[in-house]
């Protein structure tokens, strides 16, 4: 699963530390089962449950009472405005799980673990990069909600999903730093590792975690600007507009030039009055989003 660019790029391997980094990667990729080192047990434990798609709600609920952090989580974003239109309080878990969804269930428990990364302590030194991460995924997460409600009939819970797991093969070669300090402090080398490297890790992580192959392409797609598409507006497209308008939503007169020739955006018709209407509409639920997964 080498990506032959990174063995062709001199500033990703001439440091002797970055190429031991990114041989060992690539060893890790080969072998498969990747999975991120310190994620706290509860979000695996939801992601293999949810993963039988004939699992019953009792079992969810089960899992999810097991870490009561978690489960109060849960019963934050069910009466959330985000969720809760009705305004009539939700008190137990089971009412909570079937207001929300299991992919809503998803999003929460990876937002959790994710939030909880930062307190682990083979981690500390990078609560800073972590935190800034995290609140770029939770950005991109409601941003996607709100372009897949507005402009696709993709399902804005599944869309908000991806977008909270766009960056996590950015998360995993963040953790895995860890053992090469001397290569994070190299922003050049390092940052050449993530651009080459993030999909393909992505892909192998969230085809180990059993996510729907629709996710896994969305995030492993969802930076070709130029990608063709001939159906209906998928999940891929969804990913990228709401990626780049979550990049660009505070500069907004820099919006049309930046998407005006990115694919996705050409098959949604979207213009520069749609992306202000869009930002200025959805603020109020993206914030709400926000807070309700923790950031």
């Amino acid at each position: 699963m080498m990506k032959s660019s990174v063995a062709e790029d001199p500033q990703a391997v001439s440091d002797p530390e970055a190429f031991a980094f990114v041989q060992a990667l690539a060893a890790e990729l080969s072998r498969g089962k990747v999975d991120l080192p310190s994620f706290p047990d509860i979000a695996l434990r939801i992601r293999k449950v949810l993963a039988d798609e004939e699992v019953s709600q009792e079992k969810v609920v089960r899992v999810v009472g097991s870490e009561p952090a978690l489960a109060a989580r849960l019963m934050q974003i069910a009466n959330s405005a985000a969720i809760n239109f009705t305004g009539k309080p939700i008190t137990e878990l089971r009412t909570a799980i079937a207001r929300m969804g299991f992919n809503m269930v998803r999003s929460a428990a990876i937002a959790f673990a994710m939030s909880q990364l930062k307190k682990v302590d083979s981690l500390k030194g990078l609560e800073k990069p972590l935190d800034e991460l995290w609140k770029r995924s939770a950005a991109v997460a409601a941003m996607s909600h709100a372009v897949a409600k507005t402009f696709s009939r993709v399902n804005p819970d599944t869309a908000m999903l991806t977008g909270l797991v766009h960056g996590i093969g950015e998360l995993y070669i963040l953790t895995r730093s860890t053992q090469h300090p001397g290569l994070f402090a190299d922003h050049a080398a390092y940052n050449s590792i993530v651009r080459d490297w993030h999909s393909s890790v992505a892909k192998a992580l969230l085809e180990n975690w059993d996510m729907a192959e629709e996710i896994v392409s969305a995030v492993s797609e969802y930076e070709d600007f130029e990608r063709q598409n001939e159906g209906q507006v998928d999940l891929t497209d969804v990913l990228t507009v709401g990626y780049l308008l979550a990049s660009f939503k505070e500069h907004p007169e820099t919006i049309e030039l930046n998407m005006h020739d990115v694919a996705a955006c050409k098959r949604m018709s979207i213009d520069r009055a749609s992306y202000e209407k869009l930002i200025d509409e959805s603020e109020h639920e993206i914030d709400t989003l926000r807070q309700a997964l923790g950031v």
